[in-house]
């Protein structure tokens, strides 16, 4: 797969043209899986090159600002999920005020079909782009007829009498709801970040030693205790991990601590990845220490069989 972050890295021949999909794809889930996948299998079917058009930063974060919803995958992981469905380019096309502004009749003409050799285009049920979202599937068309491109516009994946949508998958996991991402994104949610120094309050006042996260992650978890695998260093270990504020501390500021067990090592500096299996409780303040280790005690128990059942195997 070629990464350009224009059309001028662009090195794969498109000299006789492509099959292109063209949107967000914020989290690479099982509906941008399908249009994706639709779109390498026709052009297989043409003998031409298959094409990811995405763009960076997230629309949104320009035209909304500070109210843009959170990401779900930032731009580096967004690319490793779609280098694993092996298309033959993915073009991060950068975002700005000046290409939101182009009608979209001069978008597709000068990008999609002058630069790119557009054949085919393959987009979602509800896709829409361009100055007032007027891109919508019926202009599409009519530009397809007027510069000598197909297009197929596909349903929306259904999982639970539910469409499968980034909004959907943010609500739940802003809800706590991490099991129920999985199924629509045929994975666990991942939160990422390096080890750092915390208060130490874990190992030393509580006997449950916990690694501390930097996050680099946008969006994370409704806070509350979870059951995670924890990976580290191509390795996978059952853990724990605490979102929230500590109230029994009185912390002001939201941490992600992760307790990894039966695992014992010098973690500072590591990168950490977190998969988030199942919410375990609410974050609560508790009346002492004693109180605080009954609980983290049962929470590790209650984590262990979670993470022991076959369909929470990572």
């Amino acid at each position: 797969m070629q990464i350009a972050r224009s059309i001028q890295e662009i090195s794969l021949d498109l000299s006789k043209g492509c099959c292109l999909t063209i949107g967000n794809f914020d989290g690479v889930h099982n509906g941008h899986r399908k249009l994706i996948n639709r779109t390498k299998e026709k052009a297989a079917s043409m003998g031409v090159p298959s094409v990811v058009v995405t763009f960076c930063p997230h629309p949104l974060k320009v035209l909304a600002g500070s109210h843009a919803p959170a990401l779900i995958t930032d731009y580096e992981k967004k690319l490793d999920l779609l280098e694993k469905i092996d298309v033959d380019l993915v073009l991060l096309l950068e975002f700005t005020r000046e290409l939101a502004a182009l009608e979209p009749e001069e978008f597709v003409k000068s990008i999609l079909v002058d630069q790119l050799k557009m054949k085919e285009l393959v987009v979602g049920y509800d896709y829409a782009f361009g100055k007032g979202r007027k891109g919508n599937f019926e202009l599409l068309s009519a530009l397809g007829e007027k510069f000598g491109y197909g297009i197929e516009r596909l349903e929306p994946v259904m999982i639970n009498d539910a469409i499968v949508s980034s909004t959907r998958i943010r609500d739940l996991i802003k809800a706590g709801k991490v099991w129920d991402v999985k199924p629509l994104m045929d994975r666990f949610y991942i939160i990422r970040g390096t080890v750092v120094h915390g208060m130490d309050r874990g190992g030393k006042l509580l006997g449950f030693p916990t690694a501390n996260m930097r996050v680099r992650d946008e969006l994370h978890p409704k806070p509350g205790v979870y059951a995670t695998w924890a990976e580290l260093d191509g390795k996978v270990h059952k853990a724990v991990t605490n979102i929230g504020y500590n109230p029994t501390f009185g912390n002001d500021e939201i941490s992600v601590e992760t307790f990894i067990l039966d695992f014992d090592a010098d973690i500072y500096g590591w990168e950490l990845r977190l998969n988030f299996v199942a919410r375990i409780r609410d974050e609560k303040k508790f009346n002492g220490l004693d109180e605080l280790i009954e609980q983290i005690t049962s929470d590790v128990s209650l984590a262990r069989q979670l993470l022991d059942a076959p369909e929470a195997r990572l």
